[in-house]
């Protein structure tokens, strides 16, 4: 057989089997858990493939030829849920916090929803719309830094920042090595002794907004997220969830938005 011939029989033969991935990723991909939830059940034992319990969270899985299980029960993929969520201040945006904290999963263990990750994060002390679901496809898409998807806050700033900070936020800041700067900022009003601004990203950092404000001399009183691309917070009540419609959904889907 010569090497090209040699070459072609495996691409055909690879083409008939489905990609394989990790065990953990799996489950995730199932909407069943979170990737380190899921790491931890196959750790514990509790997950087998094909009857036989594997303890290894990348074991090369196929689901289209295997049999997952939890706990004995065959697993199958649950309904992708997408919900919006208007985040209180004070809520911790993790599925467990070490300190005992409430977190947005307390918020919403009454709501009778499957699991949902977290798209995208709000620390503590921002408020408003928060992505969650349990379909990780969508939810990569939306917080990959190569989409530059707009997010878009109200912020209150102690003090009142003249034009030239609003130049400089949209310039950039190096702030401890990192470039941090808005995609937009303008003033929405001004009181006596503190001012509201709009300020859209298209990338965040870890306390973005807070430390770019800080760097230009400027505390944040209140930083609250009111969209996220063309998905508006509206008057949701703080606290309150919804689920997002088919047409939300396929705005915010970087695989169909682009189309």
């Amino acid at each position: 057989m010569s090497r090209q011939s040699f070459r072609s029989t495996g691409t055909a033969a690879s083409a008939t089997h489905a990609p394989r991935h990790g065990l953990a990723r799996v489950l995730s991909k199932l909407g069943a858990c979170s990737r380190s939830q899921a790491e931890q059940w196959i750790r514990d034992g509790r997950v087998s493939l094909d009857g036989r319990v594997v303890r290894d969270p990348y074991h090369p899985t196929q689901l289209d030829r295997q049999q997952v299980a939890v706990d004995g029960n065959p697993l199958k993929s649950a309904e992708l849920v997408h919900v919006m969520f208007n985040k209180p201040r004070g809520l911790i945006v993790s599925a467990a916090d070490e300190q005992g904290r409430a977190t947005v999963y307390t918020a919403l263990a009454a709501a009778g929803l499957p699991w949902l990750g977290p798209v995208g994060r709000l620390d503590k002390a921002s408020e408003g719309l928060l992505l969650l679901s349990n379909d990780t496809t969508w939810a990569a898409g939306i917080t990959d830094p190569v989409t530059h998807l707009d997010k878009t806050y109200h912020v209150q700033v102690a003090g009142q920042p003249d034009a030239s900070v609003l130049e400089a936020m949209q310039a950039g800041v190096d702030e401890s090595g990192d470039l941090l700067k808005a995609r937009r900022a303008s003033l929405l009003r001004v009181g006596e002794k503190n001012a509201w601004l709009e300020v859209v990203l298209d990338e965040g950092r870890n306390r973005h907004i807070r430390r770019l404000l800080a760097a230009l001399g400027f505390d944040v009183l209140r930083l609250i997220r009111v969209a996220i691309g063309t998905l508006e917070l509206g008057d949701l009540a703080k606290g309150q969830w919804r689920r997002l419609s088919a047409d939300e959904v396929r705005a915010l889907d970087a695989r169909k938005s682009k189309r």
